[in-house]
């Protein structure tokens, strides 16, 4: 009965000080409790621990994209949905198609659309008080930030500038 009355009351509750409680586990409740006259229920004291999501500024996470819209795209971390802002996407124009549900660039032709996967960083948290779900503002217009397979791109064009830079050959002085 006791790890109902916690579940109930904690799972899925947004806290300043907790951030996203998932999980209510290891419930420990006291076989000793109070009695009060006049009330009909026992009190017991109780441990227990909590698995918590507290997303923090500047920490990089990956996810995947659950919606677009003309304003941007909900990227789902952990339990929570994050907004990126499209002007937060890429570094160019961005478009918005309607009936493909799709975000692209103008001149790059990137596209990001549901169920990419995004690597992102998180730039605002706003837990708010006890009731609200709390919102999470995140960036990818950063280096090797972006949906997976433009970084890979990335990575790749880098290899292959390194692979083509000849090497410098270190002068030795003759006496």
């Amino acid at each position: 009965m006791g790890y109902q009355q916690v579940k109930a009351k904690y799972e899925g509750m947004v806290d300043e000080g907790l951030g996203y409680v998932i999980a209510v586990t290891e419930v420990k409740v006291s076989p000793v409790g109070k009695i009060i006259p006049g009330d009909g229920a026992a009190y017991h004291k109780v441990e227990f621990s909590l698995l918590t999501f507290y997303p923090k500024i500047q920490e990089i996470v990956e996810g995947e994209v659950v919606e677009v819209a003309d304003f941007g795209a909900f990227i789902r971390i952990g339990p929570v949905d994050a907004l990126l802002h499209v002007s937060q996407v890429i570094d160019d124009f961005i478009s918005y198609d309607e009936k493909q549900s799709v975000l692209m660039g103008k001149e790059t032709k990137k596209k990001l659309t549901n169920g990419d996967q995004v690597r992102v960083r998180i730039t605002a948290v706003s837990l708010g008080r006890a009731g609200s779900s709390g919102k999470i503002g995140v960036t990818a217009r950063q280096p090797f930030l972006g949906k997976l397979e433009w970084i890979e791109q990335e990575v790749q064009k880098i290899k292959e500038a390194v692979e083509k830079k000849p090497e410098k050959k270190a002068k030795v002085k003759r006496k």
